[in-house]
């Protein structure tokens, strides 16, 4: 049997709200991988995307390689708690401001233009995997809200990579069935959670932020 597609047992599902529910054994089998170094793909508050403990070097390597990219383009790292980010990097006022505007939750509906969630760009990022952090040691964290992706950070108790799931070059997939067999065989757990769902979702925006509190917008 295909190491992603196993069946889990249904009294094991954990409800989130009246249409989202992961089970838990799906979740506790993507933390034991990631905990011993591997890669999953799994579900996030955007598209699909590969990720591992953010804080392993040699995990980091493994999705370089398995998206053919070059270690010099750094990736972005998802965290459950804004409250966590003074630890990797510096949270200015300029930061704070535009937390305050982020989502609060992963919507069931079509993203509004206005509602995308926002990945930022922190200069003097630290305690992190080395060859994840840009040359000018900047690295993007967005806190997410889905019940999956916030789930796996907070037992993780550690950020974790979120990249989209498929080849450097290649269009990004937006729903699960259209993630390229490359990706899902080269990971070492591919997520349950989601994987019917083709509610539109977009790559967040993302905003560098400067030492000097300015910031510039990257993507919209």
């Amino acid at each position: 049997m295909s190491k992603y597609f196993r069946t889990f047992a249904p009294d094991l599902s954990i409800q989130m709200s009246d249409t989202i529910r992961y089970d838990k054994e799906d979740l506790q089998e993507a933390l034991r991988v990631l905990r011993n170094g591997g890669i999953i793909v799994y579900p996030t508050d955007t598209v699909w995307g590969i990720g591992c403990d953010a804080t392993n070097e040699e995990a980091v390597k493994k999705i370089y390689a398995l998206k053919q990219r070059e270690d010099s383009k750094s990736m972005l790292v998802l965290l459950d708690s804004a409250a966590k980010l003074d630890y990797y990097v510096d949270v200015t006022e300029t930061a704070e401001m535009l937390l305050s505007l982020q989502p609060s939750a992963v919507s069931s509906k079509p993203l509004e233009d206005d509602a995308k969630p926002m990945t930022l760009i922190y200069p003097n990022a630290r305690h992190l995997a080395k060859n994840l952090i840009a040359e000018d040691g900047s690295i993007g964290i967005r806190i997410t809200d889905e019940p999956f992706s916030k789930a796996l950070c907070a037992q993780l108790k550690r950020p974790i990579v979120s990249t989209s799931a498929n080849i450097s070059g290649h269009p990004t997939a937006p729903f699960f069935a259209q993630i390229e067999q490359e990706i899902l065989d080269g990971a070492d757990y591919v997520c349950r959670f989601r994987r019917e769902d083709e509610t539109p979702h977009e790559p967040s925006s993302i905003i560098k932020l400067n030492s000097d509190g300015t910031f510039v917008i990257i993507r919209k």
